[in-house]
């Protein structure tokens, strides 16, 4: 039964250009079942996001954990709510490189996103396999940073670095190509596996809470759609969010490397703020100190009690 919309019922969402977040797109697709009207906006990166959400243009978002946290760190007034995918990064070589792990990669031009979570996760693996880094000569890796994924595969296949901390599909789509090799998935570290959360501002949190529970519902609704039904997942990315430019085996190889979710682990944002206070990561001026102050799921534990979802 479809809820009548009301004015009020607007939801403007920030998103990103990714395979595993496609069900976040789909959303829109469903929200008038939900009394709701979502209106997309796609940014380039997660950090493009949350400037916009400080001055009231977006409501709910979705990207990596650190571009979470360093938002909130840096006074943007939001939650987390959820957790929509894991996963979704690979570490790539040029294909002519013998590399079989980061140990390998001293002396070579790496090179990644800044601000994303491949940053994070890039740093993570490098100091575990107790290399140094810096963007400039003299460290044991130095790195480059690139303002987007296109420009990162790019510059790969032109052989200006040698590798690559990536997202997907963009890595798979580098593989599939020829002109990459898989180093890692760099879920190895005490990270573990990078979630990316669904975050909501304060401000419909606590001033709109029906309208709030609704777009909990409504994303549960989403994601259990793209989780029950992989066809549907496949057809809708391909077809709406990638514009027929992704290939069915190119979207399925780079969604064996993630997973459409709910949930966010307990303590995952915690550790998350801790690595990147360890690398220096956000320039955060008051890190968030605990989950218990910004993780708020109550509404997506009664969201998926109530569809029956686990």
């Amino acid at each position: 039964m479809t809820v009548p919309s009301r004015a009020d019922d607007l939801v403007r969402l920030g998103n990103l250009k990714f395979a595993h977040y496609g069900a976040i797109s789909y959303m829109k697709e469903i929200a008038p079942k939900f009394g709701l009207k979502i209106d997309e906006r796609v940014f380039a990166k997660g950090a493009d996001i949350y400037p916009a959400m400080a001055v009231d243009q977006i409501d709910i978002s979705a990207s990596g954990a650190d571009g979470a946290v360093a938002a909130r760190g840096n006074g943007v007034k939001l939650y987390v709510v959820a957790g929509f995918a894991n996963g979704g990064v690979r570490i790539l070589r040029r294909p002519d490189l013998e590399i079989k792990s980061l140990a390998d990669v001293k002396g070579l031009k790496v090179a990644t996103v800044r601000g994303g979570t491949q940053d994070l996760m890039l740093l993570a693996e490098l100091d575990k396999h107790g290399m140094t880094w810096s963007e400039r000569p003299g460290k044991d890796v130095q790195l480059t940073y690139f303002n987007n994924y296109a420009d990162l595969n790019q510059a790969l296949a032109q052989k200006y670095v040698d590798i690559i901390c990536q997202s997907e599909p963009q890595s798979t789509q580098a593989i599939s190509a020829g002109y990459a090799a898989e180093v890692v998935k760099p879920y190895d570290t005490p990270i573990g596996v990078p979630v990316r959360p669904l975050v909501m501002t304060e401000k419909m949190y606590n001033e709109r809470p029906e309208v709030a529970a609704r777009v909990l519902k409504l994303f549960v609704a989403a994601t259990k759609a793209f989780i029950d039904d992989p066809a549907l997942a496949e057809k809708y990315v391909r077809e709406q969010v990638f514009k027929g430019q992704l290939t069915s085996q190119d979207f399925r190889d780079g969604m064996a490397n993630a997973k459409y979710t709910y949930d966010v682990p307990a303590g995952h944002m915690q550790i998350t703020t801790d690595y990147m206070m360890k690398y220096g990561l956000g320039k955060m001026v008051n890190p968030p100190k605990s989950d218990a102050e910004w993780v708020k799921l109550d509404m997506l534990e009664k969201a998926k009690a109530d569809l029956k979802t686990n």
